[in-house]
């Protein structure tokens, strides 16, 4: 027997679930002593009596008795009361889907006034299946399983149902238990996730094929373009601010400001905790920051026009802070931590963006510069013979033709313009510390800048080699092939180093070495010399003149810039004393 609880005295019946004959007997017998009965031949017809609000039974007996439907029924009609008290709705449905009972959290989600009675689906608004299963109740009912499905309504609900057969003692289907969960905040914060997702892969689409033809103004408009968008349909939001870190200063630049106030746009910022707004202390310390309500908020600084929340998150790239993106809206508790997670989501995508028309920025830098170096090396050694040619004539002529004279000192100075120019050009195009790893731009050496340095080797691959290594430097190079065209130069032009090699052809390193010293006193020599080959004892005499710096070929860079810096330095060295020798 199974007695429900909380029953009145009226009307008071009871349940018998059995086929008929034995239920007969068992009143012929008077084992309820003529109590008024009500007689179902099975489980599932005393479920539909018993989920009635309006039922009232005094008891349940089994004729014959058959344990596992007592329990069963047993279990339903404890839950009911519970149930009745859930947040998530439960109904109780028959084999055709007809609601024969259903708690209030189902009432509520329910598009009918009472659903009891009616078809499930119906009771639901007909919403449609995004499930695997198209029917969770048939299923359930086909399979005798446990089974799940998404129910999307017109209304923009979501409802996962699960549908739970109950069998009866001979195996076959009782009821089935159909639980409604509303999903819809979480199916929103799915689509929303995935749109953030796609948003980002938009982004991140920034190909060199499909920026070639755009400039970089062009690409960071269009990086500007796609963000808003994405920040109006994904987040519904109008008012953003982007700001770029400046490594150098601290200082955070705008990139993108809508829907601000002009003088907020334009506010100086930097990443510091302190006095310098949210958005400022999410720079500094790489955190984002859910402001609920901007007029009690000791960070806020007015930003658009009526804001009453906002959402300030960091622009990160390989764990560093590179800029911050802020939203904001005039409702106050706008935003939630999902919507703070979204947006850092983003964000890193906005950073990665950021980065790609960074590097194709500087790539695009990288390789002009790289064409500057090549024009460069190739009109080296040109202008180095027109140098030479004019200087050879000029040399010749001077105090001969004064007009000669100065038409060949303007050739002069426009061959050497030339140079000039082309450096110049490389230094306006040279890329910024952006660039990648492949292409590492040497360092630079502030005592070479400007430095005019005169070359004198007969070998042409070593001409060509000053110019190509030095020039990236900033210094002017200017190479001959022999000791009279370098004393030639050294007359008509001055210089801040001479670089000769020991064997020239037309004289050895000691003569080359007194010749520059008694026509530029102050300009320092360099003598090179080929694995320390030096027949002529040209270094050791050198040296008793003041010669303080050699290179011996073959020489690393570093060693050529190293005694170049060095002798800049050095002051210059008055000629030794004669030997008592002599």
């Amino acid at each position: 027997m199974v007695r429900r609880v909380g029953l009145t005295e009226a009307d008071v019946e009871i349940l018998v679930v059995g086929d008929l004959e034995t239920v007969r007997r068992l009143v012929d017998a008077g084992i309820h002593r003529g109590e008024a009965c009500r007689c179902v031949p099975s489980l599932a017809e005393a479920l539909q009596l018993l989920c009635r609000r309006s039922a009232s039974f005094e008891a349940v007996v089994f004729a014959p008795q058959d344990q596992q439907q007592r329990q069963q029924l047993h279990i339903v009609l404890e839950a009911l009361p519970i149930l009745d008290a859930v947040p998530d709705g439960v109904a109780l449905v028959d084999e055709h889907a007809r609601i024969r009972w259903a708690n209030a959290a189902f009432a509520e989600q329910s598009v009918l006034e009472d659903p009891t009675g009616a078809d499930f689906y119906g009771a639901l608004g007909r919403p449609e299946f995004e499930g695997p299963f198209a029917c969770p109740i048939t299923r359930a009912r086909e399979t005798m399983q446990r089974s799940h499905s998404v129910l999307a309504r017109d209304d923009g609900r979501y409802y996962q149902v699960t549908a739970v057969p109950l069998c009866g003692g001979d195996g076959t289907l009782a009821a089935i238990i159909a639980i409604t969960r509303d999903i819809t905040n979480e199916v929103l914060q799915r689509q929303k996730l995935h749109a953030v997702h796609q948003a980002g892969a938009e982004l991140a689409d920034l190909t060199p094929d499909t920026l070639a033809e755009m400039d970089v103004k062009q690409r960071i408009e269009l990086l500007k373009s796609q963000i808003l968008r994405h920040t109006k349909d994904i987040l519904q939001l109008d008012s953003i601010e982007i700001r770029l870190l400046d490594k150098a200063t601290g200082r955070l630049d705008p990139l993108l400001c809508v829907g601000m106030n002009p003088e907020a746009s334009q506010r100086p910022l930097y990443a510091r905790t302190e006095g310098n707004g949210v958005t400022g202390y999410v720079a500094a310390t790489g955190r984002s920051y859910l402001c609920q309500d901007t007029a009690h908020d000791p960070l806020y600084l007015p930003g658009a026009p009526g804001a009453k929340s906002s959402i300030t998150v960091p622009l990160i790239l390989h764990d560093e802070v590179i800029g911050t993106f802020n939203v904001e809206t005039p409702q106050p508790g706008r935003f939630t931590e999902d919507d703070v997670l979204f947006l850092e989501l983003y964000a890193r995508d906005v950073a990665k963006a950021l980065r790609t028309l960074e590097l194709l920025h500087a790539e695009k830098l990288t390789a002009a510069s790289e064409s500057v170096e090549l024009i460069s090396r190739e009109v080296s050694m040109p202008v180095d013979a027109i140098l030479r040619e004019a200087t050879w004539v000029l040399d010749r002529y001077i105090g001969h033709d004064q007009e000669l004279s100065e038409r060949l000192r303007r050739i002069l100075a426009a061959a050497r313009e030339i140079k000039h120019l082309i450096q110049r050009v490389g230094e306006q195009v040279a890329p910024s510390d952006a660039i990648p790893v492949q292409r590492i731009r040497p360092p630079r050496h502030p005592l070479l800048i400007g430095k005019r340095i005169l070359l004198a080797d007969a070998d042409e691959a070593v001409r060509q080699a000053a110019h190509a290594l030095l020039e990236r430097y900033g210094c002017t190079v200017e190479a001959v092939a022999s000791g009279a065209e370098a004393i030639a130069m050294a007359r008509v032009s001055p210089y801040d180093v001479f670089i000769c090699d020991i064997r020239l052809p037309d004289m050895c390193g000691y003569d080359i070495f007194r010749a520059l010293r008694e026509i530029q006193p102050e300009t320092p020599v360099i003598l090179m010399s080929g694995f320390g080959y030096d027949p002529s004892h040209s270094i050791v005499r050198a040296r008793r003149l003041g010669l303080t710096s050699v290179l011996y070929k073959p020489f690393r860079v570093d060693r050529l810039i190293a005694a170049i810096e060095s002798v800049l330095t050095k002051p210059p060295c008055s000629e030794a004393p004669p030997s008592r020798r002599g």
